[in-house]
């Protein structure tokens, strides 16, 4: 009896001893890729700062529609912010491409945004023919900092960001033209679709300059 269980207990250490290596490779693959996955704090910062700057360009922008259309008396002060927000978003990208650089997109920025506040103006005034040819204007904006961005970094191709800046153009239309009418739900779900949609674009160029600049990360 005593003969069978040490049979039994020499069997068992056998199997675990010849199980060990195979249980801890895999627990080691399982730490290796855990630790792959980790965001280092640089990363997470950068994310979170060009997540934080596109929100803000959704919520200013949708802010200078209803206060242009609505005649508040706030429109002026507002727009200062909107404009602030571009400089934001260059001061993002200054880290890696320099003083510059961050200054040139937050100029094509601001002219999306004073593009923009044309067309409002255009649109509330029914002046279908200015809206057309502003809304071109737009879109070759669209084109430029596109183009800009896509020299800068390899990781970010141009037709990307260019589908993803026309479709913004899009969202604003709706938005403008919703709040023309007066149809606030339609105006809150086209806003809810921007600011989606422009967390994707920041995501985007967050993954663009962490592939570029490896070593910052």
């Amino acid at each position: 009896m005593k003969s069978s269980r040490l049979v039994a207990l020499l069997i068992t250490l056998v199997l675990a001893c010849s199980m060990s290596p195979s249980v801890t490779s895999v627990q080691a693959k399982a730490v290796d890729k855990q630790d792959s996955d980790c965001l280092s704090p640089q990363m997470v910062k950068l994310k979170s700062d060009m997540q934080k700057v596109w929100i803000d360009h959704t919520i200013w922008t949708r802010s200078y529609i209803v206060s242009a259309i609505s005649n508040r008396p706030d429109q002026k002060d507002v727009l200062d912010r909107l404009m602030q927000n571009q400089q934001d978003i260059g001061n993002v990208i200054k880290p890696y491409y320099g003083e510059a650089a961050g200054n040139k997109l937050a100029d094509l920025l601001r002219e999306h945004i004073q593009i923009a506040a044309k067309i409002v103006a255009a649109a509330k005034a029914g002046k279908q023919a200015d809206v057309k040819k502003l809304e071109a204007d737009w879109h070759r904006n669209a084109d430029d900092i596109a183009k800009f961005l896509s020299l800068a970094n390899p990781n970010w191709q141009f037709k990307e960001l260019q589908d993803m800046l026309y479709t913004h153009l899009q969202l604003i239309t709706e938005i403008v033209l919703d709040c023309l009418k007066g149809d606030w739900k339609a105006d809150i779900a086209a806003t809810d679709k921007n600011e989606i949609h422009m967390i994707h674009l920041a995501d985007i160029l967050t993954e663009g300059i962490v592939k570029q600049f490896p070593d910052k990360f």
